[in-house]
């Protein structure tokens, strides 16, 4: 399934940008940055889980905000991407 993620963490305090930085990092562990906060990932539902328990750990709630838009397994139908910045297939092949 597709799972957009989008966060806004408070960085006016340095704790808030080590907490941000740490954010960015578990979401590239589980997929692909689209703009600076956003994040998409295929994952399955363990895995989605997972990836929801790492963030919420992070996270203050009482600073910060965390989005899941669950776009399912017919995302490709959902998704339209204009403009800069190639979009690319996030089931296809990796080069390296």
């Amino acid at each position: 399934m597709m799972v957009l993620i989008t966060y806004d963490v408070k960085t006016t305090a340095p704790d808030g940008a080590k907490r941000l930085r740490v954010i960015s990092k578990i979401c590239q562990n589980y997929g692909q940055r689209v703009q600076n906060s956003v994040f998409e990932c295929v994952v399955d539902p363990v895995q989605f889980k997972q990836l929801k328990t790492q963030l919420e750990t992070v996270m203050n709630p009482s600073e910060d905000s965390l989005r899941y838009y669950m776009l399912g397994a017919n995302w490709k139908r959902k998704v339209e991407h204009v403009g800069a910045k190639e979009s690319y297939d996030p089931e296809g092949l990796l080069f390296l």
